[in-house]
């Protein structure tokens, strides 16, 4: 008999350092999972990825057991990974905090191409160029 899902919950933790404490632990605990056995095993999982957020959707089932499936971190996360900032603009139109190349942008597009929703590769391009812009990056040449 195959099992019922009872909850499906989205969260974001870093690859390789998942901790048992808030915010992970406690939406964790609330869905009656093991707290210690999803960290080691989202942490061996993410090992590749140290340090960088990692999405995850975790499938919650009638025995208390689960499976999880991780995602690629956040487009904002890996514009600002290309740029070399910790953060984007809080006054996007009017001041800028870096500027990506076509170039980068096309990198960014076909890492996070599994997670879009986008036909081509052109598509996923304008989605980043879209959150570049909301970010106060500039795209250039």
């Amino acid at each position: 008999m195959a099992k019922k899902l009872v909850k499906q919950i989205k969260v974001q933790a870093t690859g390789g350092k998942a901790t048992p404490a808030p915010p992970l632990g406690p939406v964790l605990g609330q869905a009656g999972i093991n707290i210690g056995e999803f960290v080691n095993q989202f942490n061996e999982q993410t090992r590749d990825r140290m340090g960088d957020i990692v999405p995850a959707i975790i499938n919650v089932y009638d025995d208390r057991t689960f499976t999880f499936v991780t995602k690629v971190s956040p487009m904002s996360r890996l514009i600002l990974k290309k740029i070399g900032k910790d953060k984007g603009s809080s006054k996007n139109a009017t001041s800028f905090v870096g500027s990506i190349t076509k170039a980068q942008v096309k990198e960014v597009a076909e890492q996070k191409m599994q997670d879009l929703n986008a036909a081509s590769i052109e598509a996923a391009m304008k989605t980043v160029e879209g959150t570049c812009r909301s970010m106060g990056v500039k795209v250039v040449q």
